[in-house]
């Protein structure tokens, strides 16, 4: 696993530090978690989360030896994971247990596997914050891990996107195609906003290189960003 940014967040950057409390990798206390049992959390998924539609459609693609993505997998898909290998799951929605996470946090006990949360934003620049909790939990999280957020479209390529170009070695070029249409992402819709954050960072780091990670640590601005992107689309 390739690394070139080794951080060092603690008031090396002055106004731009992040409290470690927000950083460090969150492992869900799945032990703790109960399975919903009633009717209701049931439909819940099925029909308001569209799990329905999981059942035969997992939008899942490894982009690297050892790591995958997709979209949310239903209790079925993780056992098959779990019987490729998978030790961990990475949720991209939220650390909060909504119904859908208490199944898949049940599950993942049942089966031996750690469940780890970072919650991003589909629709709106993630916080650095966020980011750099990602960065961290990819560098500790077990292999081989999956990442998922709700469909595989957006949070999920926008964070295989960071991981092969911080861990892997790949150029902006080549990571960037995880955020393409073949995995239902369109860069028109609202979900444009991490296609842009890409964009400023190759904007920004075209005179001076410097690594994804230390450009999120010391020089992205979540709110400017999303500002910069309502005005590409006239607003």
């Amino acid at each position: 696993m390739r690394q070139d940014f080794v951080p060092d967040y603690a008031g090396a950057h002055g106004q731009d530090m992040v409290g470690r409390e927000l950083i460090d990798p969150e492992l869900i206390d799945i032990a703790n978690v109960a399975r919903p049992r009633s009717l209701l959390a049931r439909l819940d998924v099925l029909f308001r989360d569209h799990a329905i539609l999981r059942f035969s459609w997992a939008n899942a693609h490894q982009i690297c030896p050892g790591v995958w993505r997709a979209n949310h997998p239903v209790c079925g898909r993780l056992r098959h994971l779990r019987k490729q290998g998978i030790t961990s799951v990475l949720t991209l929605r939220s650390s909060k247990l909504s119904i859908p996470t208490c199944f898949t946090a049940a599950t993942c006990h049942e089966l031996g596997l750690k469940l780890y949360a970072v919650g991003l934003q589909a629709r709106s620049a993630p916080t650095r914050a966020s980011v750099l909790r990602l960065f961290n939990t990819f560098r500790q999280i077990e292999r081989p891990f999956v990442m998922h957020c709700k469909s595989g479209a957006d949070r999920s390529g926008f964070a295989a996107a960071l991981y092969l170009m911080a861990f892997e070695g790949q150029p902006l070029a080549v990571a960037r195609k995880q955020l393409s249409l073949k995995y239902l992402h369109v860069r028109s819709s609202r979900a444009g906003v991490l296609d842009h954050i890409l964009d400023l960072y190759a904007a920004d780091t075209a005179d001076a290189p410097m690594g994804i990670e230390a450009w999120f640590a010391t020089r992205y601005d979540a709110a400017a960003a999303h500002e910069s992107f309502l005005r590409t689309r006239g607003r």
